[in-house]
């Protein structure tokens, strides 16, 4: 949106005014003064850089809060903005960027009526510690004849054979998908020497041995990594082992530390050493650990659910969990039920049809679909697209503006964007609800993003498969399944579907299932439930937490932190945790503001 020079001027002087009249209260250490400046509604969220968390505070009296428990460590400074702001319907968005005592950072300010709606502060790098890039990037070669002369190929085999041996990591992360790689990436730049545990032989297997069909549903602007994007000729969404690929050619460019077919048997923290010993077993080795930081990058779920269905011992076909899809070539004339109604489920529906399968979904409850081309136009084409970056959107960009929108407040932006979705393709709809498909929209009608940060479920991304619902070609059975047979699902209406196969496309349980089984079910319990906001909603108990509960950020575990997400939450938080364990790696203090209660532990 293009505005006038006189509404650009207005813009200017007034977060110009703001942010110093903030400056001044702030370098006064006048918290009355600062807190004022914000509207009686209004969110402030700091990522790391005010309060060595991820926290958001509400009106002035939480900025007030913020600040009296802050200010005094983190010596702020130099808040200004660092392009030219802009207004629209009576709101001022401001790009700003401020030091502390030991980083820089930066931010988006939003201006109402002259008084900040929205602040979000992040801490972008530590001072005496920055990343080796541009005007700072390694040499790469010595230069001159020296007797003494080490190759990069030699420095790195040493290094690979002392590390986790003669010389500890400071961080050990368990779990070498997405978020581990990212991870990785971002604490190799920023030299913590960190090893990655997969268990998995080849970086990128996790994707390799899903079903044949998986492919990404979020489109390639949105998943980048961290440092290498994705070429230009990238395809907008992409297959399940040209993602492998990408990510074990990333891991080798990024000279990350992967130790593939590792399994953490059992990790434990010793409070006086402050120390993690974790056991692993390498290839049939058993090597003892003792990073100070142990990162688990499970994914934000944990062990496969598959439901006791009396019976299931009688069944003489084939059964097995989505995550154990083999692929639908064997099963051509087969009798193919898939019980669930998900992305997982849709997407091995569509496959076994196109293989010559007979096949039904059960849908046991409402499920959101929202279709793949309207979703990339109308939820993020803004942020993330080709026409957002010929709007000057970066990734960067395009991540901030999203990680400045409160979650508290969040569900009002997006219920406006799927009542659009909703109103484009309402004969699409209209399709499958006449199939008998159940639809809905969340509980708030907000959509998608929201039920994947409550609930991490209860959606798909339709990328062809509801088409074959609503024409019939793939069948659609409704209700719970009651019992199997020797050849039949059964459901609780009495319905009896034949079958060859059953794919239990039933989702995960939480990571703490994960987490139990190597920090033990006291820890796992003392950190409490992984994921969801407290809204409220089915599968994201209250009380309300503000923030995702215990991601990126310190749990109540000292030393033991989570990580994961889709590819663009991976990338993005990385740089945040990266940060907080270099902190603690260097001594520099680290005093944590507003440490969330633990509510729930699964």
């Amino acid at each position: 949106m293009t505005q006038s020079v006189e509404t650009a001027s207005a813009a200017a002087t007034a977060t110009e005014q703001w942010l110093t009249a903030f400056q001044n209260a702030l370098t006064a250490r006048d918290v009355d003064a600062a807190a004022a400046l914000f509207a009686d509604e209004s969110y402030w969220r700091d990522i790391v850089s005010f309060t060595w968390n991820i926290t958001t505070v509400e009106g002035p009296a939480g900025v007030a809060d913020l600040l009296r428990a802050t200010l005094d460590d983190v010596e702020p400074a130099g808040f200004r903005a660092t392009e030219e702001p802009a207004e629209a319907d009576g709101v001022i968005t401001a790009w700003i960027a401020f030091e502390t005592k030991v980083g820089r950072g930066s931010g988006l300010l939003r201006l109402v009526d002259g008084k900040a709606f929205t602040l979000l502060t992040t801490l972008d790098e530590l001072k005496g510690h920055e990343e080796p890039a541009r005007d700072r990037r390694a040499q790469g070669v010595r230069h001159g004849a020296h007797r003494d002369r080490v190759t990069w190929a030699e420095s790195r085999e040493q290094e690979a054979a002392e590390l986790g041996y003669t010389v500890q990591p400071e961080v050990v992360i368990v779990g070498g998908g997405q978020g581990g790689i990212a991870l990785g990436a971002r604490l190799r730049q920023l030299g913590v020497p960190a090893i990655i545990i997969e268990r998995n032989a080849r970086p990128g297997d996790s994707w390799r041995k899903r079903y044949k069909s998986l492919a990404l549903h979020d489109p390639v602007w949105y998943d980048h990594l961290p440092y290498i994007p994705f070429p230009e000729n990238w395809p907008v969404f992409s297959p399940k082992d040209k993602i492998g690929d990408w990510l074990e050619m990333y891991t080798k460019v990024m000279e990350l530390n992967y130790w593939g077919s590792t399994t953490a048997k059992s990790a434990s923290y010793d409070e006086s050493s402050k120390t993690w010993t974790v056991v692993v077993d390498r290839d049939g080795e058993e090597v003892t650990l003792q990073p100070k930081q142990l990162v688990l990058a499970l994914g934000a779920s944990g062990l496969p659910v598959v439901p006791e269905i009396p019976g299931a011992e009688k069944f003489r076909g084939d059964q097995h969990h989505s995550s154990a899809h083999p692929g639908p070539d064997e099963y051509k004339g087969k009798r193919a039920v898939v019980i669930g109604s998900n992305n997982s489920a849709h997407d091995i529906c569509a496959a076994l049809w196109e293989a010559g399968a007979d096949v039904t979904m059960v849908q046991r409850s409402s499920t959101h679909i929202v279709r793949s081309d309207t979703l990339m136009d109308l939820g993020v084409g803004d942020l993330y697209s080709e026409r957002a970056l010929t709007a000057g959107v970066t990734t960067f960009k395009g991540d901030t503006i999203f990680a400045s929108l409160p979650f508290r407040i969040l569900h009002t932006f997006q219920i406006p964007v799927y009542a659009a979705i909703k109103e484009r393709d309402q004969e699409f709809y209209d399709r499958l609800e006449k199939a008998g498909f159940d639809i809905d929209w969340g509980v708030d009608d907000s959509g998608l993003f929201l039920k994947y940060l409550r609930r991490g479920s209860g959606y798909y991304i339709d990328v062809g498969a509801s088409e074959l619902v609503a024409n019939g070609d793939v069948k659609l059975a409704k209700g719970q399944v009651t019992e199997l047979t020797e050849d039949e699902v059964v459901l609780e209406d009495g319905t009896r579907l034949p079958a060859d196969l059953v794919v239990y496309a039933t989702g995960y349980g939480s990571m703490n299932q994960l987490a139990s089984d190597i920090i033990g079910q006291d820890v796992a319990d003392k950190v409490g439930k992984v994921w969801g906001l407290g809204s409220g909603t089915p599968k994201d108990p209250g009380p309300w937490e503000g923030e995702l509960r215990n991601m990126w950020k310190p749990t109540a575990q000292e030393g033991l932190w989570i990580h994961g997400g889709n590819l663009a939450l991976s990338r993005y938080y990385s740089l945040y945790l990266a940060l907080q364990l270099k902190a603690r790696q260097e001594g520099i203090p680290t005093p944590v503001y507003n440490q969330a209660e633990v509510h729930h532990t699964e």
